[in-house]
């Protein structure tokens, strides 16, 4: 599986991918909402677009539909429940379907609510797996619920789908926040050393050649993985005085992703 990561450099730091199949060149397009970068790139490479997939229905992941399937004829693919929020969908997934790219590239679909309530994430079934996952997971961060989501079901997300998969795993997210979230792990949870490490090294980095986290890495300095951490919950009951000393992991959760919103 060859995995090209698009940066596209616009103010809302949207990554777009291309998941390749290395024997037939066949590609399918993720997000892909800088339409001409990801058709470039595919023609320098002499790959064929053949798939769409929007992980939601969010307009800059959606925007460049359009123009790719005009190019190429792909067919689309989206949340099964995404029909009337996605325009032309040819394909509508459930967990557990299997999508298909060229002779050797299978990606798992899983249902994944929170940022909205349709949303697909992808899991590549392969020796070293990878997420494509959207705006449900960010490097070092968590989706917002602003628009059709909810921070209930963004926990249940991450604690009983997100939180199984293997420490290799490749994260792929939909855009580059990983500076921000990391000042916000450690505006949380001051004392976590590789936090503050990774930090110093990704602070300038070039988003062209971004770093591709691991589930591991996000166990270490995701704040939303860490919810049963002692400095964690100790700064959050400076902020909600009310919590309890001893609070589950759903209200940890939640009161982190409302200071995000704010953050």
């Amino acid at each position: 599986m060859i995995v090209e990561q698009v940066w596209t450099g616009n103010a809302y730091r949207n990554f777009n991918y291309l998941i390749v199949c290395p024997e037939s060149g066949e590609a399918l397009a993720v997000d892909p909402l800088d339409h001409e970068k990801c058709l470039r790139i595919a023609k320098d490479n002499g790959w064929i677009i053949t798939q769409v997939l929007n992980t939601h229905e969010h307009g800059d992941h959606t925007g460049g539909n359009k123009s790719v399937i005009a190019a190429t004829g792909a067919k689309l693919l989206a949340h099964e429940n995404a029909r009337d929020t996605i325009a032309g969908v040819d394909v509508g997934l459930a967990a557990g379907d299997v999508v298909k790219v060229g002779k050797t590239v299978e990606l798992l679909a899983l249902d994944t609510p929170g940022h909205t309530m349709s949303h697909v994430c992808l899991l590549s079934q392969t020796d070293e797996p990878g997420l494509f996952s959207g705006d449900t997971l960010f490097n070092a961060g968590a989706g917002n619920c602003h628009n059709g989501g909810h921070p209930h079901e963004l926990y249940e997300t991450f604690a009983s789908q997100l939180s199984q998969l293997a420490d290799n795993t490749k994260i792929y997210p939909g855009h580059d926040y990983i500076t921000n979230n990391l000042e916000f792990t450690l505006s949380r949870e001051p004392d976590n050393a590789r936090a503050k490490t990774l930090l110093a090294e990704i602070k300038d980095q070039n988003p062209e050649t971004a770093l591709i986290s691991t589930f591991g890495l996000e166990k270490e300095i995701n704040t939303f993985f860490r919810l049963q951490n002692s400095s964690v919950i100790a700064t959050l009951k400076a902020e909600f005085p009310n919590m309890e000393d001893d609070p589950d992991p759903l209200t940890v959760f939640v009161a982190l992703r409302e200071l995000r919103n704010k953050w």
